[in-house]
């Protein structure tokens, strides 16, 4: 009986394919996506809860997210499945926090000052325990979240600030002439210190190319703005998806604009001084 005759580019059926090989998507790897023939350098890998992703940067700057699925990118042509890359080995030198200061791995947590930092919401609270978490926990700092600045001059009022027990508060969207400086002018004092940062909201103090957009979307007047951005940005999800994206597309101080970076640090400064 004659045999039956396969095509030797294909895989006959006893045997199967073999997996592409895995190689580690370190920093500056040049790939190309295999979908969408999108070709870049890795800039970052992140976890989130769909999985691994890695950020590609075209020559022309352009950043991409993509999900790192078996077989989803090509190297000189060649099929392969980027994972993640293996930890560097711990540099010399002190050790520095998300924030950039000297991190301090052998100190527990200080007790708690009198003197706190509030800032407008959860996603400010969140993010600057992202970056800062290490610093206020050494320095015994409290943060809590005022849920929006209205009644700021209430609550200021009630934790009556004193030398010993300064209070600061960072402001979302603070410009001159409007509601959020002419509150903070009304409460500001010698142990009251109110700073802030231009943005319309903290979302847009990270920089873009972090999230892996080209820039914050403009979000015409009158539409609720973290909606307008999933909205302009394509992002089918709720506010609060979007936001774990955005924050866990941070890992330190060098993903936030500088206006952010001034204000939270001089508020720690400040609540820390004895004067």
């Amino acid at each position: 009986m004659r045999s039956r005759s396969y095509d030797p580019d294909l895989t006959p059926p006893w045997k199967k394919a073999a997996p592409p090989p895995e190689v580690p998507a370190d920093a500056d790897l040049v790939v190309e996506e295999a979908a969408t023939g999108f070709c870049g350098a890795v800039v970052r890998v992140e976890k989130t809860a769909e999985g691994l992703t890695v950020t590609l940067e075209d020559r022309f700057g352009k950043h991409r997210v993509f999900p790192m699925t078996p077989g989803g990118f090509l190297i000189d042509g060649r099929t392969v499945t980027l994972v993640r890359p293996q930890a560097a080995p711990r540099p010399r030198g002190p050790l520095l926090s998300a924030s950039g200061s000297i991190a301090v791995t052998d100190a527990k947590a200080r007790v708690a000052r009198a003197g706190r930092i509030y800032v407008e919401g959860r996603h400010d609270a969140e993010l600057v325990e992202r970056v800062w978490g290490h610093d206020l926990r050494v320095e015994g700092v409290v943060v809590e979240y005022l849920e929006g600045v209205d009644d700021l001059p209430a609550i200021v009022s009630a934790f009556a600030p004193a030398p010993g027990a300064r209070l600061g508060v960072l402001v979302d969207h603070l410009v001159l002439g409007s509601k959020e400086s002419r509150i903070a002018a009304s409460v500001t004092g010698p142990d009251v210190l109110v700073v802030g940062h231009p943005f319309i909201d903290v979302w847009g103090a990270v920089k873009p190319a972090s999230v892996g957009i080209p820039e914050w979307p403009r979000v015409p007047r009158g539409e609720d703005w973290k909606t307008g951005v999933c909205r302009a940005l394509g992002w089918q999800m709720t506010t609060g998806e979007a936001w774990q994206r955005i924050l866990a597309s941070v890992s330190s101080y060098r993903d936030l604009q500088p206006e952010l970076l001034g204000a939270v640090e001089h508020l720690i400064d400040f609540v820390t001084d004895p004067a």
